[in-house]
């Protein structure tokens, strides 16, 4: 009895390619305009949550108000979920998307 050997494939493929890179993508924070909080109070709770400085909190709720929203912070997945909680916890409109 012959006995017939055979070698593996040299190359193999990346499974999902496209799954993988949107896994790798970054979460964004999305603060939204709203007709409740006053600009001193957003440029305050971006300044308190993210330690931002009072001149890129300022420029950020600007761009909340002119724009209607602004990305404040980005990062892993739960990272997003728990500054979305902060900033509801503050009365601001926030949702999280992954970024593109």
């Amino acid at each position: 009895m012959s006995t017939q050997l055979t070698e593996a494939p040299l190359g193999t493929e990346e499974p999902g390619g496209d799954d993988r890179r949107e896994a790798d993508a970054p979460w964004i924070v999305i603060v939204w305009n709203d007709p409740i909080n006053l600009q001193s109070y957003v440029t305050f709770v971006f300044q308190k949550l993210f330690g931002y400085s009072r001149a890129r909190a300022t420029k950020l709720m600007l761009q909340v108000h002119n724009d209607g929203k602004a990305v404040v912070s980005s990062g892993t997945k739960e990272k997003s979920e728990h500054d979305v909680a902060r900033l509801h916890a503050y009365g601001l409109w926030a949702t999280m998307t992954q970024d593109a």
